[in-house]
Order: C-alpha cells, then structure tokens, then sequence
C-alpha cells in the first residue's frame, strides 16, 4: 500500500510514481475563474467607455463569454483528471495482473 507522501516531496520526486496534477487541479481552476472575471470587467469596462450602446450590449453578453469560458476550462480540466486516472488505474491493474501471474 502506498503511504501518503507530502506535496513537497512528490512535487521533487523524478521517477515521477505519483501525479501532482490531481492535487492542484482545484487551484488551476480557481485562478481561471479569477482570470475570466477580470477579463469579464474588462470588456465591460471597455464596452461602457465606448458609449452607452456598446456598454448595454457588452452587459448583455459578456456573462455568456464568461459562463462558455469556465464551462471549456472545467471540461478541459476534467479530461485531464480522467486521463491521469486512466493512468493510475491502467498502474494498478497491470500490477494486480503481475501479482496474479506470480502469486
């Protein structure tokens, strides 16, 4: 059984046994949604210095361009924690299947 290892140590470890994506994914994902709102009040910002018609229709559509934008980057970040858990059970079934081949 793997005993749990600190984020230092695997962050350092170069035969690269365990994956440190899955324990930042979290904070990847807060620092897009941070990044997609000063974006959003960017282009707000920018729509309502252009004049009053452009700042309504940039009201009116920026929470859109946000909402798409989390909504690619949580699938993006999902299909990278399937593909890194993929690999951790693909690890442990070809072990379970060394130690049936070896009892």
């Amino acid at each position: 059984m793997a005993r749990n290892r600190g984020f230092f140590e695997i962050l350092f470890d170069f035969s690269f046994s365990e994956f440190i994506a899955l324990k930042v994914i979290g904070v990847l994902y807060g620092i897009a949604i941070f990044f997609a709102g000063i974006g959003a009040l960017a282009i707000l910002g920018g729509g309502f210095r252009q004049g009053f018609l452009p700042g309504i229709f940039s009201l009116i559509i920026t929470p859109l361009f946000f909402l798409l934008y989390v909504i690619l980057i949580r699938i993006g970040l999902e299909g990278l924690i399937v593909a890194f858990r993929t690999a951790e059970n693909t690890g442990r079934t070809a072990t379970n299947t060394e130690y049936l081949r070896n009892p």
